[in-house]
């Protein structure tokens, strides 16, 4: 059966597929116009990048297709008012937020009439951000890569959500690697879809460094684990040789903070710093996020490959059995 539309307030996309906006230059509108361009939202990181880059990254996707571009903009950035407000400026269609919760930002949805779509990871949080006007829900469970609201796993997760949002489409998100477990989130624990991220890093439009996407082929089951962040919460990661230090209690901590980029920032190391390092290809010192299930994708495809697989193989088994 045809996988249904994703309607978030007045957009719809054709195929109901969220790409993860994963920050630290890992999501440009290099791999967010072709995500549009295939019927999904294509998403920007917009956390931890000077917003003038943001501004011309987002005007970039938006001359390049027509359609849904969105932004992610973690709460937990010193600059994440200035960041919405920049990427409205730049004509965003979309603004995409978590780690931490912001109640002032439905306001500002409202005035701009731009939907906001909140990342929680409990029903409480579900509920609180539908009745102050989120336009969509994205549950994010243990499985998910980069900083994680919760150990508990997607499927144990999901329903306790399900059960108390009722208004917006509720997406599911976190370890999803293949079109059958789209259609199952969406079959049988009533997903309007689903959002992903580490599968889109191995394709052919991410702009990683070819190290990056290596540790991404090479990594099995075991080389994936938490590790601390100086955000405040747990992060799922790739074992690099700097993961590696930290496990056995070396300093890793750097010299001095240059972005002064966090709300509240442990300063065990600069996360900004690391993930750059990760995404040029200095993998001895670079920090890899990644979810659980990484380990299950040993290919690079297109955007349009990925997008083709996931709908061929959801739509044989979908039969919106909701």
């Amino acid at each position: 059966m045809k996988l249904p539309e994703l309607k978030i307030g007045s957009l719809t996309a054709p195929i109901p597929i969220i790409q993860g906006g994963m920050s630290i230059r890992v999501s440009t509108s290099s791999l967010a116009v072709p995500v549009a361009e295939c019927g999904g939202i294509g998403t920007i990181g917009g956390s931890a990048i000077p917003l003038d880059e943001l501004q011309e990254d987002i005007r970039l996707a938006k001359s390049r297709t027509n359609g849904i571009i969105a932004v992610n903009i973690m709460y937990a950035m010193k600059d994440f008012y200035e960041l919405v407000m920049g990427s409205i400026d730049a004509g965003v269609d979309m603004i995409i937020t978590g780690a931490g919760f912001s109640r002032d930002i439905f306001k500002i949805g409202r005035k701009f009439n731009i939907p906001i779509v909140s990342i929680v990871s409990s029903p409480a949080f579900a509920k609180l951000a539908e009745k102050l006007g989120a336009a969509a829900i994205v549950v994010e469970a243990a499985e998910a890569g980069g900083h994680l609201g919760t150990q508990t796993k997607l499927r144990d997760l999901f329903p306790s959500v399900r059960k108390v949002i009722s208004k917006v489409p509720l997406i599911a998100a976190g370890g999803i690697t293949n079109g059958y477990e789209m259609a199952e989130m969406m079959d049988k624990y009533g997903a309007d879809g689903i959002q992903i991220a580490s599968r889109f890093v191995l394709s052919k439009e991410c702009s990683v460094s070819r190290q990056f996407k290596e540790v991404y082929l090479k990594a099995e089951k075991d080389d994936i684990i938490l590790v601390t962040s100086p955000v405040g919460l747990p992060g799922r990661a790739i074992r690099t040789p700097f993961v590696q230090k930290m496990i056995r209690g070396e300093d890793v901590s750097s010299k001095e903070c240059k972005y002064r980029c966090l709300k509240k920032c442990s300063y065990k190391y600069c996360i900004n710093e690391r993930l750059m390092k990760a995404l040029n290809g200095n993998i001895e010192e670079g920090l890899v996020f990644s979810g659980a299930n990484t380990y299950k994708m040993k290919e690079i495809l297109s955007v349009r490959e990925i997008f083709d697989r996931f709908v061929r193989e959801a739509e044989s088994v979908y039969k919106e059995n909701k």
